[in-house]
């Protein structure tokens, strides 16, 4: 779910959309665009970003079609927020003016979203919060994959390298965390924790630098990394990330500086297209793939539940999401994960994430890996 910005000397500040995405996007303004004929009701998908692409190339078509082979009566709208919270609010109330008979809200900020809930909830409109998190209001339930699961394969890779090798002096790292307050970005340093922390009072690993990222921005991670390389004079022994998108910053800032490769880039996800390039060619480490057509399939499956129902089976509740708000929290299902490496990332080739057309262009093209593949 990236386009391919090593095509533009791997920067990430101007990140390409794939054709599909584009058409989305343009789906999205506006009033938004509909995936079925009509029907009497309606369901608005409220995306928060582009820079996370999976949202747009992935999760979006995948939710339309799992809505029209499941309920083909019924309008899906999907718009995109563009990283503006309160863009994001005001599309949730001109959904529930519009006559939404459901909303699929991926939270563009967990705060600034409880109003949107508190909104929706007093016009007797369920919410499904779709993996990410939303405070301060009532939800129907949330599909997320397994986040600390997540963070403990990041952790695991990340010790596993990091505790490769004789020196006596620690190793020295920088970690880049997701968007401060998230559920998601909580529970992904928890995971990361249980594997580094011991390597940390061991004194075998050194945190040298530390940060958040507002709204998993790219930019941003890149300019976090900036810093940090000034902070240690280049020095580092690896960089510790929460996804595919905060990865890409930090590699186009160590491509700047010709450590690319060099310094290995730890605990992505989401398997973002530019992500398995930069692991074919050795620039990160890892990506955890989490099948969007899964968590779209099961979106879709809870909301035909609330169309027909008005709420959700007790059987598809794995456990609770805590959102400040709700008592014991947001009901919520869980979905499995896959940790993927270089020698792993044909498994994305046959879930039909990817293709190796797609993948096997730019410098990527001239990896081993594509090499067998294209023949």
């Amino acid at each position: 779910m990236s386009r391919s910005p090593i095509q533009r000397r791997l920067a990430v500040r101007m990140t390409a959309l794939p054709a599909a995405a584009l058409l989305l996007a343009a789906c999205g303004s506006g009033a938004g665009g509909s995936s079925s004929a009509g029907g009497g009701k309606t369901v608005y998908m409220l995306l928060p970003n582009t820079t996370t692409v999976r949202f747009t190339s992935q999760d979006g078509p995948d939710f339309q079609a799992a809505m029209k082979k499941a309920m083909p009566d019924v309008k899906v709208v999907i718009q995109n927020a563009e990283n503006d919270p309160q863009k994001q609010v005001q599309q949730v109330e001109t959904a529930v003016s519009g006559g939404a008979s459901a909303i699929v809200l991926v939270a563009a900020d967990p705060y600034i979203a409880g109003g949107a809930l508190q909104k929706a909830s007093t016009a007797k409109v369920p919410v499904l919060l779709y993996d990410h998190d939303a405070r301060g209001g009532d939800a129907a339930a949330q599909v997320v994959f397994n986040s600390l699961s997540v963070g403990q394969n990041q952790g695991k890779d990340a010790a596993a390298l990091l505790s490769s090798g004789t020196t006596a002096e620690p190793k020295v790292i920088a970690r880049i965390y997701g968007n401060q307050g998230d559920y998601g970005t909580a529970r992904y340093k928890k995971g990361q924790d249980q594997y580094l922390k011991p390597l940390i009072a061991a004194g075998k690993v050194k945190v040298a630098c530390e940060t958040y990222t507002p709204n998993w921005d790219p930019a941003k991670a890149q300019s976090e990394m900036e810093q940090c390389l000034t902070k240690t004079g280049n020095r580092l022994d690896g960089v510790v990330v929460m996804n595919d998108g905060t990865a890409g910053g930090v590699i186009a800032a160590l491509t700047a500086q010709g450590l690319a490769g060099k310094v290995p880039v730890i605990g992505g996800q989401d398997a973002d297209l530019q992500a398995v390039q930069y692991i074919l060619l050795g620039y990160q480490y890892s990506t955890v793939y989490k099948p969007f057509k899964l968590q779209a399939s099961k979106a879709a499956e809870l909301t035909v539940q609330l169309l027909k129902n008005g709420k959700i089976n007790k059987s598809d509740i794995d456990g609770y999401v805590d959102n400040g708000f709700m008592k014991p929290g947001v009901p919520a299902a869980f979905l499995p994960v896959q940790d993927l490496h270089a020698d792993t990332v044909a498994t994305l080739v046959k879930d039909g994430v990817w293709t190796w057309k797609q993948i096997c262009t730019g410098p990527a093209a001239a990896t081993e890996t594509c090499k067998k593949e294209m023949g």
